[in-house]
């Protein structure tokens, strides 16, 4: 006789689903594993055997088989202890009746039958739910993250006992609702009222939060950029609940959800130091795992010290960049990451830092400054669309008693700016989120603003990909005006925002 216990697997940042068939004959016990399974699922064979026995289990009488079908699929992790146990379970005749046929189990077994908690249980449980699950049983410790997903029975469990337990009638437990979730309130390290000057550059940081721009800081050493950078995180936009689950799976499939937190309902910031490989930046490996430009998916990446990173470290980014994807291809697997991130780099204008300044003179020879700047590829530089000089503070800025503008109160803009931004769009019957919203031809110009543009891509010679992306500028800070058409004043800011590569990379 054949039995079947579900349970799921993960390939990247999605789930399958993987039955456990289960064949017992006579034989000299013994047990084997099949359908692709790594050395981590192998050696569930010593867990289960030790967790049977302590629970007074007999499931070692004779020889069984265990197949993991699709069975051209490859299986890591531990988390398939409890579902084999459970399909050898049901050859005893007490626990053939179990009703487990709607259901799915996932867990790994301690050698005492205690449950330990897994990575990436949301993806498992939205799979669960997307194959027409109606109950999930999983560790106690990741109901949390678990508990988001609607229209599934959730069940957490301490332990192999309690599980069988509830599965035969005997103490029956409730399944954990859905959590309602809400996001954070945000206390960034460096709040905006706490940055002396600097107006321009808070404003360009403002408009790229609203359309998610990506933004490339020049200045001195001790203008400011770092801060400016950190007081980032407290003026991005709420998340959506998609946009949360999303962070939280990427998170919890990378074994980096925090301890205690069950939903991310903050857009992340990630700050890779700038020796960070190839596949730190982008994701792969032998195990695939996601890069730093996943981790940052609906957040930031931050890059300080921009021309610091290996040139070819940099060049990977160009098509995360542009697509908000990212597609790993190594021997045995081709997996495609979302990354849909705001860049923002920053950097000296030059090794010493003080290219150009008019506080300190500049001890770099010209080639020196030439070989510094151009680490950043004419593409890649291309890529972004705001491009701001952090000029030193002065002295009456820095004893100017009058407080800033705080970043609660730039943030409540950024907000009603994406809401304007979300209504616009959806008017035009376009999925918000979607490359078409930022095309010319749905970006609503003025004739005015129109002649300026012909204007500003005669006599910049702008790219197309410049070109398009100064439209969208424009069209963001037209939403921060709450305006439904694109204005001149919006594209001389947007023009503005865009022409540092011609003092600092003229030369690249």
């Amino acid at each position: 006789m054949v039995t079947r216990v579900s349970t799921m697997a993960l390939y990247g940042l999605d789930g399958f689903e993987v039955t456990v068939e289960c064949n017992s004959e006579q034989g000299i016990p013994e047990i084997t594993v099949i359908g692709l399974p790594d050395a981590s699922v192998k050696e569930s064979v010593d867990r289960i055997r030790s967790a049977a026995e302590n629970n007074k289990l007999k499931v070692f009488r004779n020889r069984i088989t265990v197949n993991l079908a699709p069975a051209d699929k490859k299986k890591t992790g531990a988390y398939f202890d409890l579902p084999i146990l459970l399909s050898m379970l049901k050859h005893q005749d007490s626990l053939k009746e179990l009703d487990t046929d709607d259901a799915c189990f996932i867990g790994e077994l301690s050698l005492t039958g205690e449950l330990r908690s897994i990575e990436g249980a949301l993806a498992m449980c939205l799979t669960a739910k997307r194959v027409g699950k109606k109950r999930i049983f999983l560790p106690l410790q990741n109901v949390g993250e678990a508990s988001v997903v609607e229209g599934i029975e959730i069940y957490g469990m301490r332990s192999l006992g309690e599980l069988l337990k509830h599965l035969k009638g005997e103490e029956i437990k409730l399944p954990t609702s859905s959590e309602k979730v809400s996001p954070d309130s945000i206390h960034p390290e460096v709040d905006f009222a706490d940055i002396k000057g600097q107006e321009m550059a808070k404003r360009a940081l403002e408009i790229a939060a609203v359309g998610s721009h990506n933004v490339l800081l020049i200045g001195p050493p001790g203008a400011g950029k770092s801060m400016l950078s950190k007081a980032l995180a407290g003026i991005l936009p709420d998340m959506t609940l998609e946009e949360m689950i999303e962070t939280t799976n990427i998170h919890s499939i990378s074994g980096m959800l925090p301890e205690g937190k069950n939903l991310i309902t903050g857009r992340p910031v990630r700050s890779p130091h700038h020796t960070v490989s190839n596949i730190g930046m982008i994701g792969g490996g032998v195990t695939p795992h996601p890069g730093e430009v996943t981790l940052a998916h609906n957040g930031v990446l931050f890059l300080d010290e921009f021309p610091e990173f290996d040139k070819k470290t940099l060049e990977v980014l160009r098509q995360p960049v542009e697509d908000g994807r990212i597609t790993v291809t190594r021997t045995g697997y081709k997996l495609t990451y979302p990354s849909r991130f705001m860049l923002v780099a920053a950097m000296n204008p030059c090794p010493c830092g003080y290219f150009g300044s008019t506080q300190r003179l500049c001890t770099c020879t010209e080639g020196q400054v030439h070989r510094y700047v151009s680490k950043i590829s004419g593409p890649l530089l291309d890529r972004i669309d705001i491009q701001i000089e952090v000029p030193a503070i002065s002295y009456d800025e820095m004893s100017n008693p009058e407080r800033a503008e705080s970043s609660a109160e730039v943030k409540a803009r950024v907000n009603e700016a994406r809401a304007f931004r979300r209504q616009r769009i959806e008017k035009l019957g376009i999925p918000y989120g979607s490359a078409d919203a930022d095309k010319k031809e749905n970006c609503a110009l003025s004739p005015e603003a129109e002649e300026v543009l012909k204007r500003a891509f005669e006599t910049l010679s702008l790219s197309a990909r410049g070109f398009m992306r100064t439209v969208s500028v424009a069209r963001t800070i037209a939403d921060l005006d709450k305006s439904e058409s694109v204005m001149p004043v919006h594209v001389y800011e947007a023009i503005r925002l865009r022409q540092l590569d011609r003092k600092y990379f003229s030369n690249t």
